[in-house]
């Protein structure tokens, strides 16, 4: 059975949601950007009373298409703010949002329970001494510091596999290993360092993984992220992210459809009902096959 933290994920366990929570006051979607411990306190019992199973903390917004670069230490002083006030709120698992070694060491030595690093481990090259020493729950990312040019998809599976041979060789447990397929980090262009480099439309390949989830979880759940992103802003021609919402519901019930383990979110409430809705559909759609056969 795989864990996420102390949450089973994956299999026949329900679709978990993890609730994301900005501190960096630099972020593209300003709605969640909170820096002040009644704020972050607020926003996180309002995350958990809406049925989140796991807060992110992020202290520096990593969008490519945004210069938002800050020092580790300012990144790790507001994550490590955020966990003291998670933990004061909620007993939720608390996800570290970040690929830079020292932030995660500090924010694991503070309760942690997971890294979600973009990088897949490939950013900064401490990282592994890290998580061999803390042993954290781990949500990998898709990602590459040169183009990657050819089959999106099957690149993305070989990112993947690199990251997970990265884990495995300081022991973190393939039971306690997540996928993202990074949808949103894919670009030909970007001011960001967190971003892979690819030669083909960017909007294509995002829709063509959200299309062929199953075909990249290789064994291991799967969480996806696709709140807010560009590309729904594209298709639907909506500029301003916090007009986003139902396009990112739509998209999160998609990714459900199509074999997501975990929805990465802004909108908890949201996401869960529309959750709730594909699952118990799916199920009675099921059992309707299974009694006609």
């Amino acid at each position: 059975m795989h864990k996420l933290g102390r949450v089973s994920v994956g299999g026949t366990n329900p679709v978990r949601i993890m609730g994301i929570l900005n501190t960096s006051p630099e972020s593209f979607y300003k709605k969640t950007i909170v820096t002040k411990k009644l704020a972050i306190s607020n926003l996180v019992r309002q995350m958990a009373d809406d049925g989140a199973n796991f807060i992110d903390v992020g202290g520096m917004s990593t969008a490519p298409y945004l210069s938002t670069y800050i020092s580790e230490k300012i990144e790790s002083r507001r994550i490590i703010q955020a966990i003291k006030t998670i933990q004061r709120v909620c007993n939720l698992p608390i996800s570290i949002d970040t690929c830079r070694a020292s932030v995660a060491k500090d924010a694991l030595e503070e309760g942690g329970e997971i890294l979600n690093d973009i990088s897949g481990l490939k950013f900064d090259k401490k990282m592994v001494n890290v998580i061999e020493k803390y042993q954290p729950s781990l949500v990998l990312c898709g990602f590459s510091q040169k183009i990657i040019t050819g089959n999106q998809l099957n690149k993305i599976k070989v990112l993947l596999k690199q990251s997970f041979a990265l884990a495995k060789s300081v022991n973190i447990s393939k039971k306690n290993i997540v996928f993202d397929p990074a949808i949103g980090f894919f670009r030909k262009t970007g001011t960001g360092q967190f971003f892979t480099k690819i030669n083909s439309d960017w909007f294509e390949r995002d829709l063509l993984i959200l299309k062929n989830l199953k075909s990249i979880k290789m064994g291991q759940p799967l969480l996806v992220s696709v709140s807010n992103k560009s590309f729904i802003g594209k298709l639907l021609k909506i500029e301003n992210p916090k007009d986003r919402l139902f396009g990112s519901v739509v998209a999160e019930a998609i990714a459900v459809l199509n074999g997501a383990d975990i929805i990465r979110t802004h909108n908890v409430q949201e996401t869960k009902d529309a959750i709730t809705l594909v699952q118990t559909l799916a199920q009675k759609k099921s059992r309707k096959a299974y009694n006609a056969s």
